[in-house]
């Protein structure tokens, strides 16, 4: 395997129509400027999104993270949105696309007069970019169990580079997934500062011990949507679940383990580090939580 978001090629991809600042071209005629913020310094801010059944899932709860991390970064939106949920949904029509269909949803500064990094010289408004694409993940990536490796490779301060922020700014997830995958494993499990468990590369981390599901603090990650609603639905179901500080050694030793994220849901995790997990197949917990997230999306369309 080749992690969570290993997905099932499909040919109408080849003929998509993308959204830049709401003109829609042809995927082989979609460019942007080599003076756009996003290409010269990564930056910008982003978001993925499923579709199902016609209806975009959380949208409202991943807007509210773009619009924030924007404003974070002092970039000002020229759209609200609302406007941009109907630019989405405009383009979704012009592709026909209403189901097993992922969006990469990217906003970067804008346009600089020359390249250099202070905002001051970007000269246009946000460039605002939507591929939808037909792309599900493989099924054997919900049932097989995935094998990670913790990389030296930290989340770090947020001094240094707030990881609260889905910024296009992704080289130490980058340099993680290389480690991981040289070492033959599909993703890379990450430590916080203090050698804590803090996330994957991609994906949110947890581990279940004596039926208790366990994840970070949430101090060094990303606020995940599906990490959230994850949480939320352990609670609803009675599931004791923390967010704490755990080391390795917890995962070694944890019955089962998952990972989340917008594109493939939950997927179990097998092995970590070489040592597997409880039965070295997916748990009866696991399986739970799929399922009630399965529920939670159909009842979102």
């Amino acid at each position: 395997m080749k992690g969570t978001h290993e997905y099932q090629d499909d040919p109408r991809n080849a003929s998509i129509l993308i959204d830049i600042n709401g003109e829609l071209f042809p995927r082989d005629e979609a460019k942007v400027s080599v003076f756009d913020s996003g290409f010269v310094l990564g930056d910008g801010v982003w978001e993925g999104l499923r579709v199902h059944k016609g209806r975009i899932a959380f949208l409202d709860q991943h807007l509210r993270r773009l619009y924030e991390g924007a404003k974070a970064i002092d970039m000002a939106m020229d759209v609200d949105p609302e406007q941009l949920t109907q630019r989405l949904y405009a383009c979704l029509e012009a592709n026909a696309m209403s189901d097993g269909v992922h969006i990469r949803l990217m906003v970067t500064r804008g346009i600089k007069a020359t390249p250099y990094q202070d905002p001051r010289i970007t000269i246009t408004p946000p460039t605002i970019v939507i591929i939808p694409e037909y792309k599900t993940a493989k099924p054997e990536t919900l049932t097989k169990g995935l094998r990670l490796f913790t990389v030296h490779v930290r989340r770090g301060y947020p001094d240094v580079q707030d990881q609260k922020l889905n910024s296009h700014s992704k080289l130490n997830c980058i340099t993680a997934c290389i480690q991981a995958a040289k070492a033959g494993a599909d993703e890379a499990l990450m430590l916080d500062p203090h050698g804590f468990v803090a996330t994957c590369n991609s994906t949110h981390f947890f581990i279940v011990r004596g039926g208790e599901v366990w994840t970070s603090s949430g101090d060094y990650c990303l606020g995940g949507i599906t990490r959230g609603n994850i949480i939320t639905l352990c609670r609803d179901n009675g599931i004791p679940v923390f967010e704490k500080n755990f080391s390795l050694t917890d995962v070694y030793g944890a019955e089962e383990s998952f990972v989340t994220g917008t594109f493939a849901g939950v997927a179990p995790v097998v092995e970590v580090d070489g040592r597997v997990l409880g039965e070295g197949v997916r748990g009866p917990v696991v399986e739970r939580l799929q399922n009630l997230y399965l529920e939670l999306i159909e009842a979102e369309a």
